[in-house]
């Protein structure tokens, strides 16, 4: 199976991030899950590292608004020209807002920090000197697995790093910037009905954004219920699509505690919406945070669970693009990626 993995993503390393309640901690989504997973994968005899190709700007504001994508190559070295204490010790630093905007009818502020508010919607989207770098590169890579699925007909991972999911079309939060599986997805679009399954334990509320108006890409999201659960104001049941797309979006907002069997159980459900929906191509948006003691989870997935997930999403038969999402239980990561993606080797 080819990997496609880009060592940009490691100076992407926020010092800290913000959690509910105003509690500074470490960033979670650092490189050490990047780290766990190559030292799993390199013991399989299967997992063939390559890097990605560079497929230019021209898919990424396919799905993203231009302006926010500017904003995302230019607001660090901006902040640093506005700021000469950030400057004096930058990587004590990450840039992030402290202002946020309602949404409502909301006009874009001129200001660095009005637009940061404007274009990221957490404290956990924290942006430093290689953030935009890494972006670029994480979505070459679910680029090139698209590519290579197509090309080849078969399975293939991106390992990217930052995650992506939680990207909307002009908005950055929780750890991603570039919504990399729907970058990927819409590329493939252009070749076939696509189907996008996202099984992180957050809503996908960046994908579910981009493709909510649209019928050609079936969106599927498999998650912690939105009612205590981040990101809190998307990912519920009822959410099913609007206009051309009503009816091409389903949520499985599941309760606390879920485990093997419960899991299993929704997704059954949507392996038939997609078998329904006859796409030619699948988008899998791979978190590992469902598992039974991811401090970002409350789900109870074993590897087991992995592996059963792995299995029957590989017999629908379809030639998968697996793009890396979250997934904090660093030291079982690794194991949970390779016993999912063995199933599609």
């Amino acid at each position: 199976m080819k990997i496609f993995y880009s060592e940009e993503h490691r100076k992407h390393y926020p010092p800290f991030e913000v959690f509910d309640g105003g509690k500074r901690v470490q960033y979670y989504e650092n490189p050490d899950r990047m780290d766990r997973i190559l030292a799993a994968l390199k013991k399989t005899d299967w997992a063939e590292l390559t890097d990605p190709k560079d497929f230019g700007i021209d898919p990424i504001i396919a799905v993203h608004d231009g302006d926010y994508v500017q904003f995302l190559a230019s607001a660090w070295t901006e902040w640093l020209a506005s700021d000469p204490q950030v400057a004096a010790s930058p990587e004590q630093n990450a840039f992030l807002p402290a202002t946020f905007a309602l949404r409502r009818k909301t006009r874009i502020p001129s200001s660095l920090l009005g637009k940061a508010g404007y274009y990221i919607m957490d404290l956990s989207a924290c942006i430093v000197e290689a953030t935009y770098k890494a972006t670029l590169a994480s979505a070459n890579c679910a680029l090139s697995a698209a590519s290579s699925s197509f090309s080849l007909h078969n399975s293939s991972f991106a390992l990217c790093r930052p995650p992506g999911h939680h990207a909307g079309r002009d908005y950055a939060g929780g750890y991603c910037f570039i919504n990399n599986a729907s970058v990927a997805a819409n590329w493939l679009s252009q070749k076939g009905r696509v189907a996008l399954l996202d099984i992180d334990y957050h809503a996908g509320n960046g994908t579910q954004d981009i493709f909510y108006e649209r019928n050609d890409v079936l969106t599927i999201s498999i998650h912690g219920d939105p009612d205590f659960e981040y990101p809190h104001y998307i990912g519920f049941a009822d959410e099913t699509g609007a206009g051309a797309g009503l009816g091409f979006h389903k949520n499985y907002p599941l309760p606390k505690d879920t485990d093997d069997t419960g899991y299993l159980a929704a997704l059954d459900e949507a392996l038939t919406m997609i078998r329904n929906f006859s796409p030619q191509y699948l988008v899998l948006s791979t978190g590992m945070d469902t598992f039974d003691g991811d401090p970002l989870g409350t789900f109870h997935v074993t590897q087991n669970g992995f592996s059963e997930i792995g299995k029957r999403i590989f017999d629908l038969n379809l030639p998968t693009a697996i793009i890396m999402e979250g997934g904090y239980a660093n030291e079982a990561l690794g194991n949970n990626i390779v016993t999912l993606l063995e199933r599609f080797k």
